[in-house]
Formats: structure tokens, sequence, C-alpha cells
């Protein structure tokens, strides 16, 4: 399983790597690529120069040649024919975290959020990140709950008040919707049997 880290001059070097891309399917017959951009413009994939796999042992310059249903199509070095870009599907494309400018105020990186340690407003425990997803209607964390079990909320500022990057926290307030599918069992009253 890859570690995080990757080889530089034949040495094994820690980076922070940040997912910002994934090869979803092969394009024609020549090698091109169908890829989904996690960045905010999907063609700023090429902006930050060769991508590489995980562990680094493997880099990839793109150039973008066409877009079809919300995906770039994509030439990579290399690859020059349909089985060639079939064996990439599902290859996760990254780049150092240094090579990101500075988020925003209240702006984060998705790679910065999973992981943090979720806490109640009172301070008691309450999760871990675990994920973010965007399934359309803006971002949701998923959480593993201390109590066991997996949870939905959305990355807003009245569910989460405050990120503390620094700490490795953030404050969480469950909509009452949340709280109740996570304690309640369902009412069975007046129901037949």
């Amino acid at each position: 399983m890859p570690d995080g880290s990757i080889m530089k001059d034949g040495k094994k070097q820690a980076v922070d790597l940040v997912l910002v891309g994934v090869v979803t399917a092969p394009h024609g017959v020549r090698g091109l690529v169908k890829v989904k951009s996690f960045t905010d413009e999907p063609s700023d994939l090429v902006a930050y120069g060769a991508l590489s796999d995980q562990a680094g042992l493997r880099t990839f310059q793109l150039e973008i040649v066409g877009e079809a249903k919300g995906q770039l199509i994509v030439r990579m070095d290399g690859i020059a024919d349909r089985n060639a870009a079939e064996d990439l599907k599902g290859q996760q494309l990254y780049i150092p975290r240094s090579a990101l400018p500075e988020p925003e105020e209240d702006e984060f990186y998705h790679a910065d959020l999973i992981g943090l340690r979720t806490v109640l407003s009172d301070g008691s425990a309450h999760g871990r990140i675990k994920a973010v997803h965007d399934f359309g209607a803006g971002d949701l964390l998923e959480v593993a709950l201390e109590s066991g079990g997996m949870t939905y909320l959305p990355f807003t500022r009245d569910v989460v008040p405050t990120v503390d990057l620094k700490s490795g926290t953030a404050t969480v307030v469950p909509p009452q919707e949340v709280d109740a599918a996570e304690t309640d069992e369902p009412d069975m009253e007046g129901e037949d049997a």
C-alpha cells in the first residue's frame, strides 16, 4: 500500500500529496483518456506540471485536448493506444501539497479536512472526517462516529462553525435530523406487524 512518500535520487522521502484527479476511462483508440478533475476549475489540472501516482514512482505529463460530460479528454505522454489507456483506468493523479496556492480565509482543501477530529461545541468527542464528497448539492463530510457508525454532515458554517487545522479539529453542530437518525430507533408504533 502506498505510504505517502516519493522516490527522489533513489531515496524515499515523505511528501504531502493531494489527489487532483482520476483517470476514469479510455477515449477512442489513440490512447486518449477521460479524467475527472478535482480542481475548482477542471482545466487547472495541468497548471501544476507533471502529476504522479500516490507512491511517486510514476509521473504523468498531461495535455487537455477536449471535454465531454464534465470530464477532461487528455493525452498522456507515452500512452499511444487504447490498450495502454485502458490500463490507466482508475489511476489516481497527485501533486505535492506545496505546489498548491494557500487557500483563502475560510477555504480548505479536501485533503486538509480528511483526518480531522470532529468535536461538538461543548468540546466532547464526536468522530473523525473520513472523506469529503460533493454529490451536487455542496460538500458533505463523511464522519466516522466515536460511538460507531458513519454520518454525513453538510460542510456549511452552521454545521461546521470552526475548523482548526493546527489543532486538527473541526467543531460540528449536527442538524437535529442527523442527531435523530444517529440515535433514534424507528418508531414502529401504529404499524401493522
